[in-house]
């Protein structure tokens, strides 16, 4: 008799995972679960946020070369004792091997807008001339404030953060990224903290008040109860916990990978971002078709490449990482940036299409400090000291 898979969540790291399962093997009926039947590209969220048209990708459509079935609905149950999902329609979905790929989310924040809301584009059209303030300078906000300030060259963009924008790239790349917002008129504060979010300003830590019109949170993320309800072992952040081979280590028919599974590696638990989570999809997909078959799946290893910024539509910086995610003294700037990121942000449109299975060897690397990357930037005649195209 078929296996029967379920893959709850159509993102980057459900649809590696049902795609690679369904190449691999024919002993199993591999169904993928989502709310909607559009593929959501976070990569590109940035863009969409301020409007720009984006082609459209359907979920059944992507799965449908491959055999995976697609359900559209949202789970509100999983039963981990006899092996079901409940949607919210009242559907139940039995399976042998679960792939819990449901993602995170932004904590919402009253007053303010997320990155994936559709109604903050709607909000930044409407205060073109206005002020916007994006709290949080991580890579989702340095995005976002840079995306809006090209689209919008009357609109005053402000960067609020403890940090420095950048904070984990080397200080060429930082210095390049800090000059871009410049001149893209971003203004960045940082040593602040937001306290809370008021209709038409945000106030910091000491009282001070800022004016805005959109105000836009990025930071943090919160994990659904749905594992820790099912009474899956799960880390104070309620990630659900796994061992090597990405198995619930209280319940090993059930695989976790992505932004909601706890990940340890040599350095430390892998954050989630779609660098380090299609490569989870995919060993969950060679660790599931290797038990169909008899054999023990392998442990799951993970080392960064790089840490990829769009600065608006004309430029970019790219930092080239160490696999523990430290900089490396290489990076991209400009247009070769541009095309870099533009590869790595539609690079798993191409996987998803792939006529075979995406070995996960091939989208990982790990151990020493230096790797296969560095050649293949050498070979580029990319310059370690000035970090731009020759």
């Amino acid at each position: 008799m078929k296996q029967r898979i379920v893959v709850l969540g159509a993102g980057y790291t459900g649809m590696m995972a049902a795609h690679g399962i369904a190449r691999r093997t024919r002993n199993a009926d591999v169904t993928i679960v989502n709310p909607t039947e559009l593929f959501d590209e976070r990569l590109r969220q940035h863009q969409v946020a301020v409007g720009q048209d984006l082609v459209v990708h359907r979920i059944p459509d992507l799965v449908a070369p491959t055999g995976v079935s697609f359900v559209q609905g949202r789970a509100t149950r999983i039963d981990a004792v006899n092996r079901g999902v409940v949607l919210a329609d009242g559907q139940e979905l039995g399976y042998d091997y679960l792939v819990y790929a449901i993602g995170s989310t932004t904590p919402r924040v009253e007053h303010a807008f997320t990155i994936d809301d559709p109604a903050f584009g709607q909000a930044l059209r409407g205060n073109a001339e206005g002020v916007l303030a994006v709290c949080g300078a991580g890579l989702t906000g340095i995005e976002a404030a840079a995306e809006a300030a090209e689209a919008y060259p009357g609109l005053r963009v402000l960067l609020l953060s403890r940090g420095e924008p950048g904070s984990m790239m080397g200080p060429k790349a930082r210095a390049y990224l800090r000059n871009v917002l410049d001149r893209l008129g971003v203004e960045v504060r940082t040593g602040v903290t937001v306290a809370r979010v008021l209709p038409g300003a945000v106030e910091l830590h000491g009282g001070e008040r800022i004016p805005t019109d959109v105000t836009l949170c990025t930071t943090g993320v919160v994990q659904a109860r749905l594992a820790a309800d099912a009474g899956l072992a799960v880390d104070d952040a309620g990630r659900v916990t796994v061992d090597a081979a990405l198995r619930s280590v209280s319940h090993p028919e059930v695989f976790a990978i992505g932004d909601a599974a706890a990940i340890r590696q040599a350095y430390g638990t892998i954050h989630g971002t779609c660098q380090s989570g299609i490569p989870t999809g995919a060993h969950a997909a060679e660790s599931i078709t290797r038990i169909l078959r008899g054999k023990d799946p392998r442990p799951f290893r993970f080392g960064y490449i790089h840490q990829p910024v769009s600065l608006g539509r004309k430029d970019a910086v790219i930092q080239f990482t160490h696999p523990d995610d430290t900089p490396s003294r290489w990076y991209l700037k400009g247009g070769a940036a541009i095309a870099y990121k533009e590869a790595v942000s539609s690079s798993p449109l191409k996987f998803y299409r792939s006529r075979t299975a995406i070995p996960s060897a091939l989208t990982k690397r790990s151990g020493g400090r230096r790797n296969r990357l560095a050649h293949l930037v050498e070979r580029a005649n990319l310059s370690p000291s000035e970090g731009s195209a020759r």
